[in-house]
């Protein structure tokens, strides 16, 4: 009952704060905001509990209505993340994953700094198919198990965690700020980005990262011997590779889907629909994995809490909050290109730091957008600076699922990852900044 009295007082001090500012509406959105945030970090109730209050708090509050809420539960860009959730479920139940985990190990040098390459890349790429918060799961025991010396254990557990936050955003449904920027493209009519042309924009800057992140991590442990074997002997089964097949299977079809104006205009299939019908593949039997109660694993309180960004990106939106915000932003428009990328990354990052990166983004992506209408810069460029940005915070243990993760280990302690972590903010920062002049300007 303590954190929700938290909540409550923290929401309540700051309607008093903003009402000097704001009318009552706008005083009262950003209070809920603040209510329901603080509830998603201190855990006062369960995840999927917090994501529905929307549905009850908007139209009480003369907000939004509860028909104007509701519909943003079922949007349909959540039905690509259930495909991709019933996929992932079948990975997981043929420990696919695993084969994958064993492989990429035994494909570089048994040193640390080889082992951090293996477990950092082997994350990155799980996380762009699975949720990142399963894939710091899975692999952060083995990361556990391979020593028994505590810095060389602790590096290795925070090159998981970076690895799974930097390999989420190389997918539209890597990570949850992924999604919520698709779904808000599509409410506001603005261009979508597919999933090949996603992959495109946002693979070299993962590979930049992935790069350079286990050679710092490695720097002072990398002369450490291993205790235990870490020699491949995983053999990869006919339901096993049957589900390779499959995922082969839907990467062509989703090229084949992808148009290159003016050179091929694609299939014109919807994206959402092929991922969801992929997802359904797995029920079929002697084709797919799944049965009905393997639906009981999917996360629906994810599903909730997208409803939830949803609603709250729309409530800034509809009562004008987000236009009022970025009004008292103008000053900065008159700004360089350069200035309004790096203030919206410095800014998105270090503010991820200390709230979940979903609230964060649903709640920045409105005022961004108005921000951009106001100024010279592409609106969809900003915006996905600041999507990526939300996801590249690696500091504090409430940033990122991962980092809670690798915090819970008992292995890293808050002033490593935070120290740690600050170098990883900066160069994320740095590196956004450029992919964005150099390359995302010209291709989105």
């Amino acid at each position: 009952m303590n954190k929700i009295f938290i909540s409550f007082l923290l929401s309540f001090i700051t309607f008093f704060i903003a009402n000097l500012g704001f009318n009552i509406q706008h005083s009262l959105l950003i209070s809920i905001v603040v209510f329901l945030v603080t509830l998603w970090t201190n855990e006062g109730l369960p995840l999927g509990v917090v994501s529905l209050l929307p549905i009850l708090l908007f139209p009480i509050f003369d907000i939004a209505s509860t028909n104007a809420t509701t519909s943003n539960y079922s949007k349909s860009i959540i039905f690509l993340f259930l495909g991709g959730f019933m996929l992932a479920i079948a990975t997981q139940k043929i420990d696919l994953h695993k084969v994958i985990a064993h492989k990429l190990l035994a494909i570089f040098p048994s040193t640390p700094r080889g082992v951090m390459y293996s477990l950092s890349i082997t994350a990155a790429l799980l996380s762009s198919l699975i949720a990142n918060t399963t894939t710091a799961l899975l692999l952060v025991p083995i990361a556990l198990y391979l020593t028994d010396d505590l810095k060389l254990k602790m590096r290795l557990v925070l090159a998981v965690a970076y690895g799974a936050s930097m390999g989420g955003i190389i997918t539209p449904i890597g990570t949850a700020p992924n999604l919520l920027l698709l779904g808000f493209l599509e409410t506001n009519a603005l261009q979508s980005i597919s999933f090949i042309k996603w992959m495109a924009l946002t693979v070299p800057l993962a590979a930049v990262m992935l790069l350079i992140m286990p050679y710092i991590l490695s720097i002072g442990v990398n002369k450490i011997k291993f205790d235990f074997d870490i020699t491949d002997t995983s053999v990869v089964n006919k339901e096993q590779k049957r589900l390779i097949y499959i995922l082969l299977g839907l990467v062509v079809v989703l090229l084949l889907n992808s148009s290159i104006e003016p050179y091929y205009s694609g299939l014109g299939l919807n994206e959402k629909g092929i991922l969801l019908g992929f997802g359904l593949l797995m029920f079929i039997p002697n084709i797919g994995f799944l049965e009905w109660e393997d639906t009981k694993k999917i996360p629906y309180e994810i599903i909730f809490l997208f409803g939830a960004g949803f609603s709250i990106a729309m409530a800034f939106s509809s009562t004008g909050l987000a236009n009022e915000i970025a009004t008292r932003l103008l000053a900065i428009t008159s700004f360089s290109t350069l200035f309004l990328i790096l203030i919206t990354a410095t800014l998105i990052t270090f503010t991820t730091e200390i709230t979940s990166n979903t609230a964060l983004i649903s709640i920045a992506l409105p005022i961004i957008y108005s921000l951009a209408q106001a100024s010279n810069i592409d609106i969809t460029l900003l915006l996905m600076v600041a999507t990526i940005c939300a996801s590249y915070a690696f500091m504090l243990p409430i940033a990122t699922p991962p980092n809670a993760i690798a915090m819970s280990s008992g292995v890293v302690k808050v002033k490593d990852m935070a120290s740690i972590g600050f170098v990883f903010n900066v160069l994320g920062i740095i590196t956004i900044t450029c992919m964005a002049l150099i390359y995302w300007r010209f291709y989105l």
